[in-house]
């Protein structure tokens, strides 16, 4: 059967490489894209290609993979069944064209789509969307297949949730999977996209121009942060790859030629003699790459940090979150200041290159003086680099269940959207409060940092140098006091758009409706 895989991409979350870092020209099929690869199709071509089928996959970040260009393949090399792959709600709209730009042109043709938001919205996405024909629930490496080989029988597919004369029905679901071993390694080569290495930042900010890639040697996360879903996508369970396994994959990634890997797992530094043995792998091997990959600062793996350092670890990322206990506690992070200075210290001693901290403002009952003190704390650290975003809440997350409880949120009206706390919870600074604070750190910690860290400062400015402009570095440096243009105006809940409100109602604050023009 032939089958093809199209992952729909958030342009906020890529970008081309510019011509004089050898980026694309027009007409180019292969082109250079600073952003991640669609791990996911990648990961479910070759477990297709085991059960017999034909796969042709898409990425849209791709300028010639766009709605017309799939619309053309369709025509001209029409499939058998079409499975759209997505993450997240700020996607969903973009799927929604691209199921109905296949429907056009192929309309018996069945459309399935998986993912993180498809898993969360199952019944509803079948509801709002004509055009797809079915959603799998959780992992894909053996409902797809199962799928496909059940087209005139999806009833008989766990996990499966399907149209049939009009009506949504709900197969009985399907488990996580427990041996991750079984499955062949992603196909990387097939899409003709170099994905680049660079900073998430909304400027070109390339880190280099090895040949790079992502992985997955572990899936899942126990923990119970308030604005995280994964938890409640894999019942809290953590599974994970044998280290044998991993290296199997990692020699085939050095004898391609990548150079680079970052590892997607949601949190690698979970087991401590599994760690042990895929470093000392690397060493043995000696694979020439470098790798990154994120962790909690709690982990008792924290002591595996030299031997990680020794095979070429060189960056590792904190979900720091806050600098004050008191908000570390609101978001359920379950770590203390004491753990996160200790972690961050620990990586740079043992010769990890880049240490990342991801922070979060605006989170509930957060002051403007804890924001600040945020930042502080960030220049006490041994950071390298580091990002202050607002807090969202996203359906599926105890914090979205909390504002369903409070009345923020209505599930059935607000399941496909998101939103930025400051803009609709009264426990929340407003955004302008929220932005204003954040401005004021960010000033405070580059300031500290040229004064107090001028070598690291300095190291960190000419590794960006070796492939951005001048304007470009001044640009990124200065992105944190512009004020940006939004595109869209704040996505608001569905009660307060009926009360006419443009912001939440805070206490002792008198508020107005907004009144039409």
């Amino acid at each position: 059967m032939k089958v093809f895989l199209i992952y729909v991409n958030d342009e906020n979350f890529y970008r081309l490489l510019p011509e004089d870092l050898g980026g694309s020209k027009p007409g180019d099929a292969r082109i250079k894209v600073m952003g991640f690869p669609p791990l996911g199709i990648e990961t479910l071509a070759p477990v297709l290609r085991q059960h017999g089928h034909q796969v042709r996959m898409f990425d849209t970040c791709h300028p010639q993979m766009k709605e017309p260009d799939i619309a053309q393949a369709l025509r001209e090399d029409p499939p058998e069944a079409v499975a759209l792959s997505f993450l997240s709600t700020t996607t969903y709209p973009g799927v929604k064209s691209m199921a109905q730009v296949v429907k056009a042109g192929l309309p018996n043709v069945p459309i399935i789509c998986g993912g993180v938001f498809a898993t969360m919205n199952q019944e509803r996405i079948l509801k709002d969307c004509p055009f797809i024909d079915a959603v799998g629930v959780g992992e894909g490496e053996e409902l797809l297949p199962d799928y496909l080989d059940h087209l005139d029988q999806p009833a008989q597919v766990a996990g499966l949730i399907w149209r049939h004369e009009g009506k949504i029905v709900k197969n009985m679901p399907r488990p996580i999977l427990k041996d991750l071993n079984q499955f062949p390694y992603p196909d990387r080569m097939t899409l003709p996209i170099d994905y680049i290495e660079s900073l998430p930042l909304d400027v070109p900010a390339v880190l280099s121009l090895e040949k790079f890639c992502t992985m997955q040697t572990s899936r899942g996360c126990p923990y119970t942060c308030i604005y995280c879903d994964i938890p409640s996508l894999t019942n809290g369970k953590w599974r994970f790859r044998s280290p044998e396994h991993v290296l199997g994959e990692m020699q085939q990634l050095h004898d391609q030629g990548y150079r680079s890997i970052y590892l997607t797992d949601d949190h690698f530094l979970l087991k401590r003699d599994r760690i042990n043995q895929i470093c000392q792998n690397i060493i043995d091997h000696q694979l020439a790459f470098k790798w990154g990959c994120e962790g909690r600062v709690d982990s008792v793996a924290v002591d595996q940090l030299p031997i990680m350092g020794k095979a070429n670890c060189s960056f590792l990322a904190f979900g720091v979150e806050s600098g004050t206990q008191k908000i570390l506690d609101r978001l359920d992070k379950r770590q203390t200041l004491a753990q996160i200075e200790h972690a961050v210290s620990e990586a740079k001693r043992c010769g990890i290159e880049r240490a990342h901290g991801f922070f979060l403002v605006g989170s509930p009952g957060e002051t403007e003086a804890d924001i600040l003190e945020s930042f502080r704390f960030c220049a006490r650290l041994k950071l390298d680099t580091f990002g202050f975003n607002r807090l969202c809440v996203y359906r599926g997350t105890p914090l979205w269940h909390e504002y369903l409880e409070r009345g923020i949120l209505d599930d059935e009206r607000d399941w496909d959207k998101w939103f930025k706390c400051s803009d609709i919870d009264p426990t929340v600074l407003p955004s302008e409060v929220v932005n204003r604070a954040r401005q004021k750190g960010y000033a405070l910690l580059f300031a500290h940092r040229l004064l107090f860290r001028p070598v690291q400062t300095f190291k960190l400015l000419r590794t960006l140098g070796r492939h951005m402009k001048f304007t470009d570095i001044l640009r990124l440096l200065s992105s944190p006091f512009r004020r940006r243009k939004l595109n869209r105006k704040p996505e608001l809940p569905a009660r307060m758009i009926e009360s006419g409100l443009t912001a939440p109602v805070r206490p002792g604050v008198p508020h107005l409706p907004s009144v039409p023009a």
